[in-house]
């Protein structure tokens, strides 16, 4: 089923998501990734420290996503209740997943050694694996089609990358970018009617993400798709189009 497209959700969680004290910057890389594994990112949603929060939204994206993931809230610490609420949505117990607690014991047996707070971060649920992090030792859990992982952004890239190529996908996404000094409003319905035009041969999308710059609107026009060779003769059009309407265009983008 190479044309079966495949999606994902992502959970971030944390209050100090939502409070604004810490940026999140794993949607972008979690989405970068899903798309090399040809996977689309469908939804995200950012939900506080709560487990009927958590509850709720596992319960609700896992259901009408192939994948679900989660970022935050698999600490040490008392309000690290990711675990116990992804336990919870599966009507499941949590347990100490055994390979955890050996992984646990080897990484801080020169660090003051494995503590009852630190061996809350072996704590799964049960029937759960793992997925392999071999950036600060405590790993993420794997349950079903639930991926829970950390929050800190670069130990999130370490287990994405233990998560290469064990995934189900379909062909990656392509994409390409042109820009020029051209106000939305005016292309608006060329933008249309060129995806139109091309989706009757394939699945495309054209993004338009406008900017102010150097006292000047513009816009970075992005064509994606699974099929390389449509995304190309996609830009080519609309650079065409564009052309023939007054507006030149920058290849890569402004």
């Amino acid at each position: 089923m190479a044309d079966r497209i495949w999606t994902a959700a992502l959970v971030v969680i944390g209050d100090e998501i939502l409070s604004g004290r810490t940026q999140d910057r794993n949607v972008a890389q979690v989405a970068a990734w899903l798309n090399v594994q040809g996977i689309r990112l469908a939804e995200v949603r950012v939900v506080a420290d709560r487990e009927a929060a958590i509850v709720e939204a596992v319960n609700g994206l896992r259901a009408r996503n192939d994948y679900l993931f989660t970022t935050g809230g698999i600490g040490p610490t008392h309000d690290d209740i990711t675990v116990d609420a992804v336990a919870a949505a599966l009507g499941v117990g949590v347990v100490h997943h055994p390979e955890a607690m050996a992984v646990l014991t080897e990484y801080y047996a020169t660090r003051g050694g494995l503590t009852e707070a630190r061996a809350r971060m072996a704590r799964v649920p049960e029937g759960a694996g793992l997925i392999v992090n071999r950036v600060s030792g405590a790993p993420g859990i794997r349950i079903g089609n639930i991926f829970i992982m950390a929050g800190v952004p670069h130990i999130t890239a370490g287990m994405l990358d233990s998560l290469t190529g064990t995934l189900e996908g379909g062909r990656p996404v392509v994409s390409r970018t042109i820009g020029g000094w051209i106000a939305e409003s005016e292309v608006a319905d060329l933008l249309r009617d060129a995806e139109k035009r091309f989706r009757d041969r394939g699945e495309i999308a054209i993004g338009s993400y406008p900017f102010f710059r150097e006292g000047r609107v513009g816009a970075n026009l992005v064509v994606r798709g699974p099929d390389a060779a449509l995304v190309a003769d996609c830009v080519a059009d609309l650079a065409a189009a564009l052309r023939a309407a007054g507006h030149e265009t920058v290849d890569g983008g402004i």
